[in-house]
């Protein structure tokens, strides 16, 4: 008998909830989005694009429904939680900094704040799990949440999309792009800068639902 009788295979997959598929198809909408960029920054095809920014709705429709199953099938679990914090720094982290890029935020300065927005877009998430932790070990309940969910960055696509359909992307970009030192800047960027500081906000509370 080999090594792995016995043994049953992708033992994992088979622990998976329904929660828990609904939650990978947001992380697929994420991944697909940002390959999308990729085909657009090759082919210069505007719906490529337009499809990464239509792409992030969806994930955001799987992250409501894998949360409302959990709920219904009251099926939780620190896996599903973790799961679901991977996805949505793929969804609504990676994929919207891409999306920038790809509509032409490149210059240094830019890509300084797209890092900045991505790192405190984890640094929400693994905040956000610290909390749900504190809750499963029944400690006092929490009426709040620090800070702005991480998918509020589809109100920033949702701006990149509008302004790819009018064709302004490059230094077409809504503001102009700036030199500024070492790199240039396109001031939109900044709204990057904004939404990632909401993020790891301790002073903003956001009422837990």
């Amino acid at each position: 008998m080999g090594p792995f009788a016995g043994r049953r295979h992708l033992s994992m997959i088979r622990g998976f909830h329904l929660a828990d598929f609904l939650t990978l198809a947001n992380a697929a909408c994420g991944l697909l989005s940002v390959f999308a960029v990729m085909a657009y920054l090759e082919t210069r095809d505007l719906r490529r694009l337009l499809a990464a920014a239509a792409l992030l709705p969806w994930a955001l429709v799987f992250d409501v429904l894998d949360g409302k199953v959990a709920r219904w099938r009251m099926r939780h679990s620190p896996m599903g939680r973790e799961l679901d914090s991977l996805a949505d720094v793929i969804s609504f982290g990676v994929a919207p900094a891409a999306i920038a890029y790809g509509a032409g935020m490149k210059g240094f300065w830019d890509i300084v704040i797209l890092v900045y927005f991505l790192a405190c877009g984890v640094s929400r998430l693994a905040r956000f799990n610290i909390t749900a932790e504190q809750l499963s070990a029944g400690e006092a309940k929490v009426t709040h949440f620090e800070g702005t969910p991480i998918p509020s960055s589809l109100f920033l696509v949702g701006i990149l999309a509008v302004s790819a359909w009018f064709g302004h992307l490059g230094d077409g970009l809504p503001f102009g792009a700036l030199e500024l030192g070492p790199g240039k800047l396109h001031p939109l960027a900044l709204l990057w800068a904004i939404s990632g500081s909401l993020m790891i906000s301790k002073t903003l509370r956001i009422p837990k639902l």
